[in-house]
């Protein structure tokens, strides 16, 4: 699953890429999938998008949005799998969930493993979708604060009882993160995935906070993470910390055996001894 590191690289790439080049035929997928969720015919999908210029992609969080000139942005989000760049004459994928051809021969296709949105919307109208809509701030966001995260937490706190990966990975209260990124900020933080939120102290906050803002930034600054893809097919360059591979090797820290557990519906990856 794209997480917010690689929906940003991806945003990046293809306004580097894309931009400019003009919609000869855009198709919806030739491979069914329950959970792709389009808004739009194939029929409308091929008619709207025809002609239309790529401008400057961006992301938030889990979702990417790819202007489709004049009047158009399509959103992506939600997703894993492949969003792949082929150049003129490059063979285009058997099966696909959405592929945009351009005039110049070139190609953007995409597939997912799992699920995502692939959908078109009148410009405008994409702030308006659920989950896209009161989106609540980013770690790429410089209004991500201190004291906008501590605020956070003190919201949070007022509800249901949380713990540090569930504020790390439920209901998108830090959008764009996930359980893979996860699992390296709690390291770094030296936080258990089961430690309370209400026993946070002041500077477990603030590190909490440090770790999040300096993982995503390397993620991002590394092209994503080595277990997922670009733009053109290639692995991120930044390795997890703490993940399956990891697990059972030595900490790079205290040299204590890294232990899986399982906790909130996943995959829990830690140190015993610095993360206690």
């Amino acid at each position: 699953m794209f997480e917010l590191p690689e929906c940003a690289t991806l945003a990046r790439q293809m306004s580097e890429t894309l931009r400019g080049k003009i919609v000869e035929r855009g198709r919806l997928g030739n491979s069914p999938h329950k959970f792709v969720w389009y808004n739009r015919k194939p029929a409308e999908f091929e008619r709207l998008t025809k002609g239309k210029r790529v401008g400057s992609a961006s992301a938030r969080g889990r979702w990417m949005m790819v202007p489709l000139e004049p009047g158009y942005v399509l959103v992506l989000g939600e997703c894993g799998g492949r969003l792949l760049y082929h150049e003129p004459g490059a063979d285009l994928p058997g099966k696909y969930h959405l592929l945009l051809q351009f005039e110049d021969a070139s190609a953007l296709s995409v597939t997912t493993q799992m699920w995502g949105a692939m959908e078109l919307f009148e410009q405008g109208k994409e702030r308006e979708r659920k989950y896209i809509k009161g989106m609540r701030r980013t770690p790429a966001d410089k209004e991500f604060t201190f004291a906008y995260f501590t605020g956070l937490v003190d919201e949070l706190l007022e509800g249901e009882k949380r713990s540090v990966k569930g504020l790390l990975t439920q209901e998108q209260l830090i959008p764009g993160l996930g359980n893979s990124v996860a699992q390296d900020i709690m390291f770094r933080a030296g936080l258990h995935p089961r430690h309370a939120l209400a026993e946070l102290s002041p500077a477990q906050r603030r590190t909490l906070h440090d770790a999040i803002i300096k993982t995503v930034r390397e993620v991002i600054a590394k092209g994503g993470r080595s277990d997922e893809l670009d733009l053109f097919g290639r692995p991120g360059r930044y390795e997890r910390i703490m993940s399956a591979d990891t697990a059972g090797e030595p900490c790079p820290q205290c040299g204590k055996k890294i232990e899986k557990i399982a906790y909130l519906g996943g995959a829990c990856y830690l140190c015993p001894k610095c993360q206690a």
